[in-house]
């Protein structure tokens, strides 16, 4: 039997397409609302900046913490959830529709997964200046919308800034090699569970199974093994978690028709049978 794992929407709660708050203090009842949430999904991006304190959670079943100052981002429909919320700092939750397409595209299109960024003191300053600004046309009704967009895409494209800098994607050229990499990370997300050899993904895009495998791990650092192994295990934890299949279908879901040589490379690649990650997740992390 499935679990049912909410997905949060926005507009069930705001017409307005965004939450915009400063926290001041994690109080009890915002301790009671995470615990209630649980393991969810939401609809819409979010924007953590933390000014001093720290947070602690899970997304897509990869645990993090920040600490202040940071930045981070949770992007719409990924799974996760709050272990510890105590920090001073902004809370922005928007619709997808209000982001900027070049917004949007650095955190869709990262060959990385997005994790919190620590900033320089004098960055954050100038962020929480944008942030008042942004808080206090927003909370005024009779604002111009023109201009609270403006400041909007500001702030944003400001925390933006950070994870695009870290990736080098303002510094690495739309190089051959480069669109091959997201060509290929694009073609593992949809086919994983029927494809799994870089020999397959090269064939797809007409080139040898050599070079793909170069270029891959030249831009990111991982051959291309490494990714499409990457992506059955995270479709594997989440089917674990969410699901009461047995490793056995589990394993047929994801293409495997060997059984015990999924239960290898999980456990190969997990430091942990399957079995054993799903006990310690349930205890872990509530429904």
């Amino acid at each position: 039997m499935n679990r049912n794992i909410p997905t949060y929407h926005l507009n069930d709660i705001t017409k307005e397409g965004l939450v915009f708050e400063l926290v001041r203090e994690t109080s009890e009842k915002a301790h009671k609302d995470i615990e209630e949430k649980g393991v969810h999904r939401d609809s819409h991006y979010l924007f953590l900046f933390l000014q001093s304190g720290k947070a602690e959670g899970m997304v897509d079943f990869r645990n993090f913490e920040a600490e202040a100052p940071s930045v981070f981002c949770i992007m719409p429909g990924q799974v996760h959830y709050s272990k510890s919320f105590d920090f001073c700092g902004w809370f922005l939750a928007v619709n997808s529709d209000l982001v900027p397409n070049e917004v949007r595209a650095v955190f869709e299109e990262s060959l990385f997964p997005i994790l919190p960024l620590k900033i320089e003191s004098e960055f954050a300053k100038t962020l929480d200046n944008c942030a008042q600004l942004l808080y206090l046309y927003h909370k005024n009704k009779k604002t111009d919308l023109n201009i609270a967009q403006s400041l909007l895409d500001a702030y944003i494209g400001m925390l933006t800034s950070v994870f695009a800098e870290n990736s080098n994607q303002e510094e690495i050229k739309e190089s051959r090699a480069l669109k091959l990499t997201r060509q290929f990370k694009t073609l593992v997300k949809h086919n994983f569970k029927t494809l799994k050899s870089p020999s397959s993904y090269a064939e797809l895009m007409s080139i040898s199974p050599t070079y793909l495998t170069e270029v891959v791990k030249d831009i990111t650092g991982k051959p291309a093994g490494y990714w499409i192994q990457q992506e059955i295990i995270i479709e594997a934890k989440r089917l674990l978690f969410y699901t009461d299949l047995t490793v056995k279908e589990i394993a047929n879901k994801l293409g495997y028709d060997d059984y015990a040589y999924f239960s290898r490379m999980f456990s190969k690649l997990t430091k942990q049978s399957a079995l054993d990650f799903r006990k310690k997740n349930k205890m872990e992390f509530p429904e």
